[in-house]
């Protein structure tokens, strides 16, 4: 009897875990995403630029922040999901997530999750940083985005800050006086595909780029 129940119980909490879930984020082919790497392209070639990588600030080159390639045919440095609440093995839409840059090291040595940090530039309030591990305990609230579906592209998404699971703001794109493209909080997102780092052409390998 005890062992019925605490199955029907722990049964009960993963469906409405699951049922609780955003839809699979999906790959360029359509593949759900589960774990793995996978490089961040815009949904437009050309003038939007190539993958993400990662760039210092000012003549500072220590901390590292989130930026874009600017030639498209530079895929830049994958990245990789964890860290959502639901029990599901997909990676969910609109669900709190960490996102990591997949690169093996840093000329900073530093880990390179995407944090939100105020800007020292003008016009821009709010930069996207790669930061340290989220730990359970410590504020990391300031670590977790969103994939949404654009609902004007058939496999585009955009990557969003959600402070309080609520009021979203889109993960745009900035280009500085220097020409460097950055991530930004911005009111204009940032609508990308996702590619599997594992399927594509030798010509894109995944090497450690800093503009």
């Amino acid at each position: 009897m005890n062992h019925m129940f605490y199955f029907l119980l722990s049964l009960t909490t993963v469906l409405a875990a699951t049922a609780n879930a955003g839809g699979p984020v999906l790959d360029i082919e359509g593949n759900i995403i589960f774990h793995g790497s996978y490089y961040v392209i815009p949904v437009f070639f050309g003038a939007d630029g190539g993958g993400l990588t990662l760039t210092p600030l000012a003549n500072k080159q220590c901390p590292l922040y989130i930026g874009q390639e600017p030639s498209e045919a530079n895929m830049g440095i994958p990245v990789s999901f964890s860290n959502w609440k639901s029990r599901v093995g997909f990676v969910p839409e609109s669900e709190n997530l960490n996102i990591e840059m997949d690169v093996s090291a840093t000329i900073c040595i530093q880990s390179t999750y995407w944090w939100v940090a105020a800007s020292r530039m003008p016009i821009v309030e709010s930069l996207i940083v790669a930061g340290p591990k989220p730990e359970l305990g410590k504020d990391s609230s300031k670590s977790f985005f969103q994939i949404k579906k654009n609902e004007d592209s058939s496999n585009g998404y955009n990557i969003v800050f959600c402070p309080n699971d609520k009021n979203c703001v889109d993960v745009g794109i900035f280009v500085d006086k220097d020409g460097v493209r950055r991530l930004i909080l911005s009111s204009t997102p940032f609508t990308v595909m996702f590619l599997n780092s594992n399927e594509t052409e030798t010509s894109f390998k995944k090497t450690m780029s800093i503009i």
